[in-house]
């Protein structure tokens, strides 16, 4: 039988290196045991010497054993953690679910996240001790099945916050459901913790799709503060991007990036510019840029003409935006979990999609569609926010956005300097707006003696009232007569 430890989590030292080891070996269920124990441990270079004498004693720890045991030690080079990788069983989530009797499976997604390395997150899994380490660019589905959906239905939620990471999660759930199902596997485990509201929607997107799995959250068990959590990375060397100086809680995707903790928790505080790495200081932005985005059923599919997929155009647009500041947004949000948090993102790609979609709905959509679609929109960012992807409402809401989408075709002009990205031209396909219709000059086709009819149908519900009840309103005092 062979078994792989990590010892991240043993401390360090010669003694406590021969109390875990002991610790193993004595809880190490004897039913499981086939055969010669062989015990793959996995650590640091600099932690090889604590581990080199007790090995070669290591018969005697496991006397009470009837089989041969061979333990060897392996060192392993750590790659960085990214920012917003979604490794499931870090290292001391792995060694805590193996002691937990469980074999562990990860699942590491690139959803458009900076620096993320897949072969490395893989490496780093199978050497944490993960029995299979899964690694999927989803970059691709992410835009199609996610990011599009939430840019039809404008999703904005509480009318500021782009859906930056409510976007992912869904996608992150069902994929661990995925695995989960082809793996034959009980649970699936997050890295979630107790207070924010990434753990309810991980966990009412996976229950969704199956009503039975079980879900673990370790770390929303081990209640570990901000502080704890660094000082833990750095005491078992596994490499984190925060620090005490800048303690920042990232999580990004090819959407944007929300930044969390620090001296953000306080409203009063100015932002630091090192908090934001996607956009530049807009007061220090270029000239202004014009950019020209073409929808095609409500989907952008072209930028200044040129016709490219949806990750590439946002990657693009990401870049072209940010130079001028766009897209950063502060707020004050009303969490899921019952509190408010002061929140920042930056969305630059994100910002400018949804105003230029937005301004090509009012050029190509009715009166009383576009004034039931923004009503719609508001409980679509709600229920995707809320963990509610896989519900049947959001279904519906989705199904009436895109009978809505088909005629949102043309291209908006967008201007982009110092923060703001401002329509400054749109045309359409078809259009329902109508310039002669419009004009106040030669060609006028509108025809004024109707008005007076139109009018009078208009205004009789409120004369028929005021017939009734006559109003009591207060003349108003001329200044002079």
């Amino acid at each position: 039988m062979k078994v792989g430890i990590d010892t991240f989590d043993c401390g360090h030292g010669k003694n406590n290196a021969g109390m875990y080891l002991n610790s193993i070996l004595k809880n190490l269920p004897q039913s499981k045991i086939d055969g010669p124990l062989d015990i793959e441990l996995f650590g640091l270079e600099s932690d090889r010497d604590d581990f080199e004498d007790f090995i070669s004693d290591v018969s005697q720890s496991s006397s009470e054993m009837s089989e041969e045991v061979k333990v060897s030690y392996f060192s392993v080079e750590l790659p960085a953690t990214p920012s917003g990788v979604r490794l499931w069983h870090a290292f001391g989530c792995n060694s805590f679910f193996r002691k937990q009797g469980y074999d562990v499976v990860t699942m590491t997604a690139d959803v458009g996240q900076k620096d993320v390395d897949l072969q490395a997150a893989k490496s780093k899994a199978l050497h944490s001790g993960a029995v299979k380490a899964y690694i999927f660019d989803l970059k691709k589905t992410f835009v199609e099945n996610y990011v599009w959906p939430s840019l039809k239905a404008n999703g904005m939620y509480q009318g500021t916050y782009p859906l930056v990471s409510a976007l992912s999660r869904p996608l992150i759930a069902k994929t661990l459901v995925d695995i989960a199902n082809k793996e034959g596997a009980v649970a699936v485990a997050h890295g979630c913790t107790g207070k924010g509201q990434d753990q309810v929607r991980i966990e009412v997107c996976a229950t969704a799709l199956n009503p039975k799995i079980k879900v673990l959250a370790p770390v929303r068990d081990w209640h570990f503060t901000r502080e704890a959590e660094m000082e833990y990375a750095a005491k078992h060397g596994i490499p984190v991007r925060a620090t005490v100086s800048s303690p920042y809680s990232i999580d990004d995707n090819l959407w944007g990036r929300s930044i969390e903790c620090g001296v953000l928790e306080d409203p009063w505080n100015e932002p630091p510019e090192d908090a934001y790495e996607m956009t530049s200081n807009p007061l220090e932005g270029p000239a202004p840029e014009f950019v020209e985005i073409t929808f095609e059923g409500g989907i952008p599919v072209a930028l200044n003409g040129e016709r490219m997929h949806g990750v590439e155009l946002i990657q693009k647009l990401n870049v072209i935006a940010g130079r001028h500041g766009v897209g950063r947004v502060d707020m004050i949000e009303d969490r899921l979990v019952g509190f408010k948090s002061r929140e920042v993102y930056e969305a630059p790609g994100a910002i400018t999609l949804l105003a230029a979609h937005r301004a090509m709905e009012t050029l190509t959509l009715d009166k009383q569609v576009l004034i039931t679609k923004r009503q719609l929109e508001v409980r679509f960012a709600e229920l995707t926010y809320e963990g509610y992807w896989f519900s049947p409402l959001r279904d519906c809401i989705n199904a009436f956005i895109n009978e809505t989408q088909k005629v949102v075709n043309g291209t908006v002009k967008m201007r982009l300097h110092k923060g703001s990205a401002v329509v400054r031209g749109m045309k359409a396909t078809k259009s329902i707006y109508r310039h002669d219709l419009a004009t106040y000059s030669e060609g006028d086709a509108f025809d004024h003696s109707a008005a007076v009819g139109f009018i009078n149908i208009w205004g009789l519900p409120v004369r028929t009232w005021t017939s009734t009840y006559p109003r009591q309103d207060a003349a108003e005092i001329p200044i002079e007569a």
